[in-house]
């Protein structure tokens, strides 16, 4: 029998792997050139397919007009001259063919298309309007582009080439399992997915999407967990006649408002800080404490989150149920306090995603 794979995203920081600071410099300005083209192709690729997906609610075309937006070849009534997913292809070769890689284009369509199918129903029951992509937008690629991966000579990071560019990873002191992994690809017992480059203030970054294997565990499809997330208790869970109590208010909550309140003392005595690169040298100190909040709470929502899913596996729990969530969302929304201090919605991803790792059905209340 097959294992179950999923995929998983990490963000590695890439380097131009060259000393030469003209290569250097004409690669990030080819890069962002390309991410100029992404961000106009991508509102394209939106605004045709809703278009089509809405042209047959063009009542006021006469009734001679029958429209079905189809490959004339399939479809009797069609009035394509190729399938829809191809139309947008084809629009942006016209326009873009020679700019870009091709490959960008044809993973950025395909990528679109998905997210827009997933969400047509709601745009024409009007609950959600029709994504607009920034000029940030991360450039995707297909795996196969990426060529000579292989490790640098102090066997600290890796290199490879990227539609011709020379790449090294920057790993610096990694803690998570970003090397570990990248080193799984090179002996081929991982593989790389349909990725993207981010560009973020002259920094470049790799979203790399890594298909994994998802773990192995003995469930039972009867038990279920009732999980509950709270200010008072991080999580609270529930299995049968066990229950256990994950984190407390002191231990999360005060900590962090004991960075906050360290963030406003540091911003008074802003004005006092030596200068000599403007604001950004000035505000460096409040940037550090705002830094350690957000590793601080990071780290915490982790841990309980995955307490929560090695509690679930202890007792077999093959269905975790968070009780009442939505209302505390509801509830937290327009709670200043709440909102600022609680995350709920970074604690929910993360349980997510370590359940769905460990073969857990996550149900949200």
């Amino acid at each position: 029998m097959e294992k179950e794979t999923m995929i998983v995203t990490r963000k590695i920081q890439l380097l131009i792997d060259s000393d030469d600071k003209e290569v250097i410099r004409a690669a990030k300005d080819q890069l962002y050139d390309w991410q100029r083209i992404c961000f106009r192709a991508a509102n394209m690729i939106m605004s045709h397919h809703f278009v089509q997906e809405q042209v047959k609610d063009f009542f006021y075309l006469t009734e001679e007009i029958k429209l079905k937006i189809a490959d004339e070849k399939k479809e009797a009534n069609g009035i394509l001259n190729s399938s829809r997913q191809n139309t947008t292809y084809k629009l942006l070769s016209n326009h873009f063919k020679g700019q870009i890689p091709t490959n960008i284009l044809s993973n950025l369509n395909n990528t679109l298309i998905s997210s827009f199918n997933k969400e047509k129903d709601a745009y024409w029951k009007g609950e959600k309007s029709l994504r607009n992509y920034k000029r940030n937008i991360p450039l995707p690629f297909g795996a196969e582009v990426i060529s000579k991966l292989a490790k640098t000579s102090d066997h600290r990071n890796f290199t490879f080439r990227l539609f011709q560019i020379p790449f090294r990873t920057y790993l610096g002191k990694d803690r998570s399992d970003k090397k570990i992994m990248l080193e799984r690809i090179l002996g081929g017992t991982l593989k790389l997915r349909a990725s993207h480059i981010q560009l973020d203030k002259g920094k470049v970054f790799l979203l790399a999407a890594i298909a994994i294997e998802k773990e192995q565990h003995v469930l039972d499809p009867t038990i279920i967990a009732e999980a509950s997330l709270s200010i008072e208790h991080p999580v609270t869970v529930k299995i049968g006649r066990h229950e256990h109590a994950i984190g407390n208010r002191e231990e999360f909550l005060y900590r962090r408002l004991a960075i906050q309140s360290a963030v406003n003392r540091v911003k008074k005595a802003v004005t006092f800080n030596r200068g000599g690169h403007g604001r950004k040298r000035k505000m460096k100190s409040v940037e550090d404490y705002r830094n350690m909040e957000k590793r601080y709470v990071e780290y915490k929502l982790h841990v309980y989150s995955r307490m929560l899913i090695d509690f679930c596996v202890k007792h077999r729990a093959a269905t975790l149920l968070l009780i009442n969530q939505q209302e505390k969302e509801e509830i937290a929304k327009e709670d200043h306090y709440l909102l600022q201090n609680w995350s709920y919605y970074s604690l929910k991803d993360k349980i997510n995603y370590k359940a769905e790792m460990a073969g857990i059905q996550m149900i949200v209340e």
